[in-house]
């Protein structure tokens, strides 16, 4: 059998930052500008900066007391049963394949920038053109995990040059009487306390979509140095992140008003960039955009795969999904993933507003599993509430739980409903693999449940084509 690499703190914090830097941080001055003024969404970013922090420590946490465990969804298994552990991973693998999707909108559109038939990011020949970037990064990472991440690190030296550049001639050119006059102005009426709030409520989506990636580390965990080294890449990469997000996206205020950027057309940051310092701008932004975008979806080709892999590894999927090639690279679980991508890809041609409609879903779809890690974090530390230290971790575990529970209320409900219509076709392969290994399909709970998923997933289609949801 072959040898597998150990991955060291560098290269895992390297993934953090790279599996969460795609499109949304390209694209955030626009979709800020268009739900707040600054002054909410500096709110806005605290709030959500808390909750994503509760949420890495809880994972480091985690990390570190349950080195056992191997995979984000193993939290779910260890402390809720089977069942919950298949939802954590399969609502993971989800999101990461609707991450892909997302990435493909968002890429067409940055090549409309240099040839315009690819401007309208749902077009035909924009999704003919984005299925064969899929397929092909699908290929790549099936040629072998290891030299994928190491390929992964490379890119995000590569993507970060352009978005430091912006950040440094944004603050430049900032201008203090423009980011203050709107500070805390509401384009739709006077300032308030619930207008405010309401803007708040406006940015969590976007804000918690481009913190997704963030278990990355966790993930490929079991091929780190060590579980330590993995906890902390985890940590360290958030706080580079919230940085990151902050600067790009509170920046541009100070030189655009708020109705200019939110009448840019995406990516945002392209065309800010270039009315910054000239037409070059736009080109120097989108090239970058185009590296970063790779780079993402290169690590979320691979991340999906690497789930249903230990999925099946553990009993939660069929043990089909697990076998390797010779690559060591789980080709059922990548050809199952890429087909997935590829309907959603086709179904983003119907789709009003595509790139929001597919990150709203990814967020919506890992927000179960964030919860469920969350969720596990606060077992754990009250079940061993009396060593040293498990009494923060318990108020750690809590405040990553009511994070996730708010944000997705607030913000993307409607979307956590459309995400359990896919898991049905899950929940059919966990009875199968259930019924091969214990005799039997499901518990009465596990049958309980099942039900209440299928039947909400049934009102929604009911829903979509009464056309009180859409695409």
């Amino acid at each position: 059998m072959r040898k597998l690499k150990k991955i060291n703190g560098i290269t895992l914090t390297a993934l953090v930052v790279t599996s969460s830097i795609g499109s949304g941080i390209f694209a955030l001055s626009s979709d800020l500008g268009s739900a707040a003024a600054p002054g909410p969404a500096l709110i806005a970013w605290g709030i959500v900066g808390f909750g994503i922090l509760m949420l890495a420590l809880s994972l480091n946490n985690l990390l570190n007391k349950r080195p056992d465990l191997e995979g984000i969804f193993s939290y779910g298994k260890a402390g809720f049963g089977n069942f919950v552990g298949f939802i954590s991973g399969w609502g993971y693998w989800m999101s990461a394949w609707l991450g892909n999707v997302a990435f493909s909108t968002v890429f067409m559109s940055t090549l409309g920038y240099f040839f315009p038939v690819f401007q309208r990011d749902n077009s035909v020949p924009s999704v003919m053109v984005a299925s064969c970037f899929a397929w092909g990064l699908t290929f790549l990472v099936n040629r072998g995990v290891e030299s994928a991440a190491l390929m992964n690190g490379i890119i995000t030296i590569c993507k970060l040059i352009p978005i430091f550049t912006f950040i440094v001639v944004a603050i430049i050119v900032f201008n203090g009487r423009i980011f203050a006059t709107e500070f805390w102005s509401n384009m739709a009426g006077p300032v308030t306390a619930s207008a405010v709030w309401g803007q708040i409520k406006a940015c969590m989506m976007v804000m918690m979509w481009v913190f997704v990636g963030i278990e990355g580390a966790t993930v490929l965990s079991a091929r780190a140095k060590s579980r330590q080294v993995a906890g902390k890449a985890t940590v360290v990469g958030v706080c580079c992140l919230l940085v990151i997000y902050v600067l790009a996206s509170i920046l541009p205020y100070g030189y655009l008003t708020q109705a200019q950027l939110t009448a840019l057309p995406k990516p945002a940051m392209t065309y800010i960039f270039a009315e910054m310092v000239g037409p070059w701008g736009g080109a120097f932004i989108s090239i970058g955009l185009l590296i970063s975008i790779l780079g993402a979806w290169l690590s979320w080709t691979m991340l999906p795969a690497e789930t249903m892999d230990l999925m099946a590894e553990q009993g939660l999927l069929p043990k089909r999904f697990g076998r390797k090639n010779r690559h060591g690279a789980p080709t059922l679980a990548l050809m199952v993933t890429g087909a997935m991508v590829q309907a959603f890809l086709v179904i983003l041609i119907f789709a009003e507003r595509a790139y929001e409609f597919a990150y709203s879903l990814c967020t919506a779809a890992v927000v179960v599993c964030y919860m469920i890690v969350a969720a596990y974090q606060i077992k754990y530390s009250w079940q061993h509430r009396l060593e040293k230290g498990n009494r923060v971790q318990l108020l750690i575990g809590i405040g990553a739980l009511a994070f996730e529970l708010v944000g997705i209320t607030l913000a993307g409900l409607q979307y956590l409903l459309i995400c359990l219509v896919v898991y049905i076709p899950g929940i059919v392969l966990y009875m199968m693999t259930q019924k091969q290994q214990l005799g039997y399909y499901c518990s009465k709970m596990e049958l309980s449940a099942t039900i209440l998923i299928c039947s909400t997933g049934a009102v929604t289609l009911i829903l979509f084509f009464l056309g009180q949801i859409h695409l």
